[in-house]
């Protein structure tokens, strides 16, 4: 048995998901006695795997495969699979890699579990456990197949330097110029995205308008957050589509969720109740949310939230 674990990365760097990756690839490698190879594209730093557990990594470096796209990188993941001649492959539950992963199941003949929460509990099947019906329940899957794709639920396993002495190897893979054209890309580089973020800070309604985002914006920054919004404010308008989280929109699994001005919705906490920690800032003591938070502020945001910024600026100054 080798284990392959698919790396991702963004403009070169790697996302923090790729080393959660890597050390949960590690220790299904430590329970089996065998070794972690990555595959990655255009990485600037690939031997910074070395660091986290990976025996060797398979370089892909091509300017055509700059941006992803599921069938030229799909292709790419399964001959560095049957390449390594691992049987196991790991990937994330990212947008990406949700493409991703039935055209490489299909072309690896692999058992696919997605959502996966934990490290197998078996291996004869290969038995695992997974988050099911917007995590509020978790399923035991097992799969029969000699092959088989594990997608890691964003921030269900720690990240754990074990240094390795890892080998580099400049990995080329014959891909259809159709499937890597890409017409163009636009995104915002200043700023976190919402799918690798450890901190959200959302808001809703209690906004009252988009002129007041700014305070919104400007405890983002503070925090190194992203910035998200409820499903009425993309609604109306307010905030971009692409903001809305919730279980019709972007689901959110940060190590901190500010939900400011937001009632709590159900579809809205389906969408965020894998956050680790959820702080909600309310005037409504009986807002559906502050039953779902580790934290809650009985307050009006027009207050709570300046003096939350000046508080978390002077201790950055002090710090």
């Amino acid at each position: 048995m080798a284990i392959l674990v698919y790396t991702e990365s963004e403009q070169g760097k790697f996302k923090k998901i790729a080393f959660e990756l890597a050390s949960y690839a590690r220790a299904i490698a430590d329970e089996n006695n065998t070794t972690v190879t990555a595959v990655c594209f255009n990485a600037e730093s690939p031997m910074e795997l070395q660091n986290y557990g990976v025996n060797k990594v398979l370089n892909i470096s091509n300017q055509d495969l700059k941006s992803f796209n599921a069938m030229s990188y799909s292709q790419c993941v399964f001959e560095a699979a049957e390449n390594e001649k691992s049987n196991i492959i790991v990937i994330s539950s990212s947008a990406d890699s949700k493409y991703l992963a039935p055209l490489l199941a299909v072309k690896h003949n692999a058992g696919y579990i997605s959502n996966a929460c934990e490290l197998p509990t078996s291996y004869s099947p290969l038995t695992v456990k997974r988050t099911a019906f917007t995590n509020k329940a978790f399923e035991i899957t097992k799969v029969n197949t000699e092959n088989a794709l594990i997608s890691l639920a964003k921030n269900s396993y720690s990240i754990n330097e074990v240094k390795t002495d890892a080998s580099l190897v400049d990995f080329s893979v014959n891909v259809s110029q159709n499937d890597t054209k890409v017409k163009s890309i636009d995104k915002a580089t200043d700023k976190v995205t919402i799918a690798d973020a450890d901190t959200v800070v959302s808001a809703g309604r209690g906004l009252k308008g988009p002129e007041n985002w700014g305070m919104i914006e400007e405890l983002a920054e503070v925090l190194g957050a992203a910035t998200a919004c409820s499903k009425p404010v993309s609604d109306l308008g307010w905030r971009p589509h692409g903001e809305h989280v919730g279980q019709t929109g972007k689901p959110v699994a940060s190590n901190l969720y500010i939900a400011i001005g937001i009632s709590g919705a159900i579809q809205h906490l389906a969408g965020i109740n894998s956050s680790k920690v959820k702080v909600v800032i309310n005037t409504d003591p009986e807002a559906p949310f502050f039953k779902a938070a580790d934290y809650g502020v009985v307050g009006d945001a027009f207050e709570v939230v300046p003096e939350l910024i000046n508080k978390l600026k002077t201790f950055k100054a002090q710090n």
